[in-house]
């Protein structure tokens, strides 16, 4: 193959789908060089992924974009109640709180983040992330098909094809990185593989337009389960009504037995389907697409080859049940981009590249467990909506909810634990907030003891500033009066230095330092003003002592009391930068 000598770009990107679109935003923020190919001719065509949790909000908000997509976004109080139904214009069997706008949980959300949950379908959320990703430098190649990439000590050369016109071309980059989906080729050439089972269930989905204001304005939700017979089939028993654009726009879904064969997408059985679900006989709406898609419960343990680095889908493949999916893919895009950004720069050595992988795969192990076990916790609402032994199950069993005696008790206590289970999937803040960094670019504390659980971690967080969790959020008041998150005092691309009044010879030592990749954090100081005393509840350090911040809002490394003297806090701060960054003879060279 022949090799240009020129890079032609620092970082190519293949795929524009939230990792891909992410990396490419986070990359050009930082002022890398970043050229990202897709082989459509725009980005997703369909609603697909939806739910933005709190971490993933928090990336959009440091990278600029929060506000944008909260704009075009259903809001969080929307998302609302989870609702168990005969149909939209039938019976309600049950409801469930969910991601956490419930009364008992929506304290503990607020109180975490900064950001709220929002629901923005992926065909919104890809042309934002792109469209400020140009803004911003990024060069993106749409008809632009991957094909092949061979590496080197120096680079990836990589071979792709022009789609309308056929043309094959090389392409020199430094680093590579696949977020191509669940069907990543750049993840096969890598020789990345990943583990578990593809394609064990199916799901048929049909998205339709009508007005279906009536039925569900006074009790907004993004989910209705539809608990009937004619949808009974699959693991999680019950038909779907998602809502896209509310109220007009909507995804009716429903499993099918893959054996025998695809779906009928026939006229007829999607205007039964549809019209069953919503409970209207003489419904007229309009279909716009159908899809199947697979239920996978698949990850890959390795994410990265040499300079290829792959993440999203590629690596972690699940159903959408819990939300987690491209939350996780516009995580792993922000772990990844400060790290490469940082090594492109020269600000740290390459084998911190080798902490993306360790840091990210237990995570995406971690949520294809979650995911599919989220559709199995439906096993328990249907053995409470039916009673098995009946010749109609499921007409007997809504009749025995209702029934006084010891029967309808037995199942109305069921109902009830059932429902609970669900908040492992609907209110599980905690899957989505305490994840724990373990790698190289975190600096573990001498003889640490290990991290104890207050509560359920799945479904509550523990904020902590212990090295390797994310910093807490506490809400610290500007010289102006404006609120400020301690979040948005850190990260922009930048390692933070965080201490207080009472840390100045770190501030002083950070001062000299002068490192174009290090910011000082002063909270008590006008422009952060602890007057809540909401970071002195959650610092767990003394007001003398310090923190490292991480790009990506991870703390790196923490000392909880003062030093002697500047002399001391900067010998401590280049001791742990030069062990963060990999980077023992060059990363202080511009002190």
């Amino acid at each position: 193959m022949t090799r240009p000598e020129e890079f032609q770009t620092d970082v190519l990107v293949v795929g524009t789908g939230p990792m891909g679109a992410t990396t490419a935003l986070a990359l050009a923020t930082y002022g890398v060089r970043v050229h990202v190919v897709n082989r459509y001719n725009w980005t997703a065509n369909t609603p697909r992924a939806h739910i933005t949790n709190q971490r993933a909000m928090e990336v959009l908000r440091d990278l600029g974009v929060e506000q944008e997509a909260r704009r075009d976004a259903t809001p969080w109080e929307w998302m609302g109640d989870t609702l168990f139904t005969t149909s939209l214009a039938g019976p309600e069997i049950a409801r469930l709180r969910t991601w956490g706008t419930g009364d008992e949980r929506i304290g503990d959300y607020l109180q975490a983040s900064p950001c709220p949950m929002m629901d923005l379908p992926q065909n919104k959320m890809e042309p934002l992330l792109v469209k400020n990703a140009v803004e911003r430098g990024a060069v993106f190649s749409f008809n632009t098909e991957y094909l092949s990439h061979e590496q080197d000590d120096t680079g990836v050369t990589v071979m792709l094809r022009d789609v309308l016109t056929g043309r094959e071309y090389p392409l020199r980059a430094r680093y590579l990185v696949g977020a191509d989906g669940a069907k990543s080729k750049v993840m096969d050439d890598a020789g990345l593989k990943v583990e578990g089972q593809l394609a064990r269930a199916a799901t048929a989905y049909v998205l339709f337009t009508a007005d279906l204001t009536r039925y569900v304005a006074h009790r907004p939700s993004i989910l209705y389960w539809m608990v009937t017979s004619d949808a009974s089939f699959g693991e999680i028993g019950m038909g779907l009504l998602r809502a896209i654009e509310p109220w007009n726009q909507w995804i009716a879904g429903w499993g099918f037995d893959m054996s025998k064969g695809e779906p009928d997408f026939s006229p007829e059985e999607i205007k039964r389907k549809v019209r069953a679900l919503v409970g209207d006989p003489a419904l007229e709406f309009k279909v716009d697409s159908t899809s199947v898609w697979y239920v996978n419960q698949a990850h890959a343990p390795v994410y990265s080859s040499g300079r290829v680095f792959c993440g999203g889908d590629a690596v972690h493949r699940h159903p959408p049940s819990s939300g987690l999916g491209s939350n996780t893919c516009m995580q792993d895009a922000f772990n990844l981009a400060w790290k490469l950004a940082f090594v492109v720069k020269g600000h740290a050595g390459e084998q911190l590249l080798d902490s993306y992988t360790l840091e990210r795969a237990p995570v995406g192990a971690q949520i294809v467990k979650r995911a599919n076990q989220s559709r199995l916790d439906y096993a328990p609402l249907n053995q409470a909506f039916r009673k098995q032994d009946a010749a109609d199950p499921l007409a007997a069993g809504i009749a025995e909810l209702a029934d006084p005696g010891p029967a309808g008790i037995a199942r109305r206590s069921a109902l009830a634990e059932a429902l609970k289970l669900k908040n492992y999937e609907f209110n599980a803040q905690g899957v989505e907030l305490n994840q724990r960094c373990v790698s190289e670019a975190v600096i573990p504390e001498p003889d640490a003891a290990e991290e104890v659980w207050k509560r359920d971690p799945q479904l509550h967080v523990q904020p902590t500033t212990r090295p390797g969790a994310k910093l807490p959020h506490a809400w610290l008041v500007r010289q102006d009066g404006r609120r400020v998150s301690t979040l948005d005092l850190v990260g922009k691309g930048k390692i933070s230095l965080v201490t207080g009044i009472a840390g100045q010879a770190w501030a002083a030592a950070a001062q000299e330092m002068n490192l174009p990749f290090l910011s000082t954090v002063v909270i008590g100081r006008p422009a952060a003003q602890d007057v809540y005393c909401s970071w002195h509840a959650v610092r767990e350090i003394e007001e003398s002592g310090a923190l490292l911040v991480r790009p990506d809002g991870v703390v790196a490394w923490r000392r909880h009391a003062g030093v002697a003297d500047t002399v001391q806090a900067r010998e401590e701060l280049e001791q742990a930068l030069a062990s963060l960054l990999n980077q023992k003879s060059r990363v202080l060279e511009t002190a």
